[in-house]
């Protein structure tokens, strides 16, 4: 039977939750268990799909179709663990299913509570598809204290009683702030935050204290006594040179081996933690850097590129570089060459990423032109790739009208839903998003490669598989206008009706992707779409 760990935070929001969960178990791996990391959030709505990237950062999608939690990102790439639909769960869609079940009668005409109805689905949630694991990490969202946990923590502790002893722990993660002022480091928020969540119920096992100064023996000692635990359960966390090196930090603190002690396990031998120390030395020992220009909308918002901005990292992780990555706002420069130029010539690469609306378009189909004309890298993903048609279409294929029907009418749809150029056929579309989502191509599909393509000889392979999240599509019915222009459609659906990946081979390397292939790298197993753009930009760097 899998063994729970269920991860609450306390004091404040952002204290890095989600990424302690994703190292834990990437530390738990190293020793060889089985994993799985599932989130709890107890927002509203029923998933992410319609909320602004402005309020939630960019939204995950798993191959399965699911929109997620961004935290899921981090799960998959510590872990290599692909999630699910049924690793992120809301509060919004735990009421959904109650409300629907109450409608058809489920209940028989019996009052429908908060106990035992949600807390019996929370649990239900938790307990789901464990049996071949040995632990299952659970991660409430939010803050001890929060009105909108408490159904969750209330679950906790039900299940904490029913699974039995050694079948579950509590990790609670707090902040200890350094008040500057005084020159300390205060241990009552951390006090107060447990006090509160073991009122409700939930006695922690082991305690991870955020903070920006080392925290002295004597502070653990006070934590430990006021907190009741053992003062070995007291974990520090300080922040760290970069994300990846948190499970080598937190290991060096004995969180896995407190995790196991809490279960009556004894920790044993040292953990397999060589992937982690050879990501370090690829970041620490660089051989240079490079800089890419994103030209994106959401620039200002550092989670609305989580995995973009990761995948990155990876990329210069595979290349032994520095990535700069240098965001630009695609409005700043609509219709001006001068500051187009003057914005993208210090970018050794250039990238537009995945986006909805018209905002912005025109400035990123003048970054298209720019890294064409000047011979400068360029990966377009999603939004991107139909810019990079676009951008085609008007300069090299005569098509002046040429754009987008999501922007408005258009002579000349080189994008367009499929619904709007084709009859569906054989394609297979998803629902998402509610009322609000319609029909998207959401989740893991497959498409197949030229074989003499750029791409089958970046990937090595003709039949790849990746994670989409789009309602647009390029029109195929201007392939060959396009593909007279020097963009080739080297990669398509299965079926031959879909354009997954245009490239121009008379370029240095200018490619563009349908899907989101950030989704599916990991620090260890960098994508290769990113790793042979990072090394083109290493090249152009070379070049300046």
């Amino acid at each position: 039977m899998a063994r729970y760990i269920f991860i609450t935070g306390g004091v404040v929001s952002s204290l890095g939750k989600g990424l302690m969960a994703a190292s834990l178990a990437a530390l738990l791996q190293a020793r060889g268990y089985r994993v799985r990391i599932r989130k709890f959030d107890p927002y509203l709505n029923v998933d992410p799909g319609t909320m602004s990237p402005y309020q939630h950062g960019e939204v995950y999608v798993t191959d399965d179709g699911a929109e997620t939690d961004l935290d899921l990102g981090h799960y998959e790439r510590f872990t290599g663990v692909a999630a699910h639909q049924s690793d992120n769960v809301t509060s919004g869609r735990i009421y959904q299913q109650i409300i629907q079940r109450e409608r058809r009668g489920d209940y028989l005409g019996a009052t429908v509570q908060v106990i035992p109805h949600v807390t019996d689905a929370i649990k239900a949630f938790a307990l789901d598809d464990a049996d071949d694991l040995d632990f299952v990490l659970c991660e409430i969202g939010g803050t001890v204290g929060d009105i909108e946990s408490l159904p969750f923590i209330e679950a906790i502790r039900q299940l904490r009683n029913e699974l039995g002893r050694g079948q579950s722990i509590s990790v609670h993660v707090t902040l200890v702030p350094y008040i500057s002022a005084a020159g300390e480091l205060k241990t009552k928020p951390t006090q107060h935050s447990v006090r509160e969540l073991a009122a409700l119920g939930v006695a922690p096992d082991v305690l991870v204290c955020r903070c920006e100064q080392p925290l002295p023996d004597s502070e653990r000692a006070k934590i430990a006594l006021f907190c009741n635990v053992p003062k070995s359960a007291v974990v520090p966390a300080l922040d760290a040179s970069s994300i990846y090196a948190v499970p080598l930090q937190y290991h060096g603190e004995g969180l896995d081996e407190e995790v196991l002690r809490a279960f009556g396990i004894e920790p044993g031998g040292k953990p397999e933690l060589s992937r982690w120390t050879e990501i370090m030395d690829r970041l620490t020992n660089l051989e240079g850097e490079v800089t890419v220009g994103v030209v994106g909308k959401y620039v200002g918002l550092q989670d609305a590129y989580k995995s973009l901005n990761e995948a990155l990292v990876h990329g210069g992780i595979a290349n032994r570089v520095k990535v700069n990555i240098r965001w630009i706002d695609a409005e700043l420069f609509e219709g001006d060459e001068g500051e187009v130029a003057a914005a993208l010539e210090p970018c050794h690469a250039i990238l537009v990423p995945g986006a909805f609306g018209e905002r912005g378009a025109e400035g990123k189909i003048a970054s298209v032109r720019f890294a064409r004309e000047r011979k400068v890298p360029y990966f377009g993903i999603c939004f991107g790739m139909q810019m990079a048609c676009i951008e085609g279409a008007r300069n090299l294929a005569g098509l002046s009208e040429a754009s987008s029907t999501e922007f408005g009418p258009t002579a000349e749809p080189v994008v367009g839903l499929i619904t709007e150029w084709m009859s569906e056929g054989g394609i297979q579309v998803r629902e998402a998003g509610g009322d609000l989502g319609g029909t998207m191509r959401l989740g893991a599909y497959p498409a197949r490669l030229d074989g003499n393509s750029v791409v089958a000889s970046i990937y090595g392979q003709t039949d790849i598989s990746e994670r989409h999240r789009h309602r647009y599509e390029v029109n195929t019915a201007y392939r060959e206008p396009l593909e007279e222009g020097g963009l080739v459609f080297s990669g398509m659906s299965p079926d031959g009706m879909l354009p997954e990946i245009v490239e121009r081979p008379d370029h240095p390397w200018f490619v563009g992707v349908q899907f989101h292939p950030e989704l599916k790298s990991k620090p260890f197993d960098p994508h290769p779409l990113f790793a042979s753009f990072i090394a083109a930009a290493v090249k152009q760097s070379r070049l300046v």
